[in-house]
């Protein structure tokens, strides 16, 4: 792999997005938001202010279980009791985490439909679907390593090893 172009996803987008997810959710009219550790969690906590719902955080990518395997079976527990979970990640570009979560989700008894996903960006060649974005792009077309204001606190270095870690994405 070569030079990686460097797309940093500004402010001001995280805070129109959040406003874009905002609108579309009011609709299905969630009771609870999910941020999903790391990536989600910024912009979780914006929409949770947004439109005023409780906040919870998961990290299944930890495998520490109270962060992840035990949380994820309250949750889906939480469904069964007619609870709509909305779990809010960054970016669904392989959609991995997005299909690890609803697997879980799915293995301890949750109820699909009560289960919704929200990002700010969604590669339309994700492997997952998604219910709420705030932009698409197309990585077929779109091959820049995006660069949230969050992870921009990061060493350039760091960023650079994150964006080669998964090659093909950008390949």
């Amino acid at each position: 792999m070569g030079d990686i172009a460097f797309t940093h996803f500004t402010h001001d987008q995280l805070v129109a997005g959040v406003h874009t997810i905002a609108g579309a959710v009011a609709d299905w009219s969630p009771t609870l938001l999910v941020g999903v550790g790391r990536g989600g969690l910024t912009p979780a906590v914006y929409l949770s202010h947004r439109i005023g719902l409780p906040l919870v955080s998961i990290d299944y990518s930890t495998r520490i279980a109270q962060f992840a395997e035990e949380l994820v079976a309250v949750l889906a527990n939480r469904t069964r009791d007619g609870e709509r979970l909305l779990f809010v990640e960054d970016i669904n570009d392989s959609g991995k985490t997005i299909g690890e979560l609803r697997a879980a989700l799915a293995a301890e008894g949750a109820v699909a439909g009560q289960v919704h996903f929200a990002v700010l960006l969604d590669n339309v060649r994700s492997s997952q679907r998604v219910e709420y974005r705030a932009d698409t792009i197309d990585r077929a077309v779109q091959k820049d390593w995006f660069v949230f204001p969050w992870e921009a606190m990061a060493p350039q270095t760091s960023i650079d090893a994150d964006a080669r870690e998964v090659p093909d994405r950008l390949a």
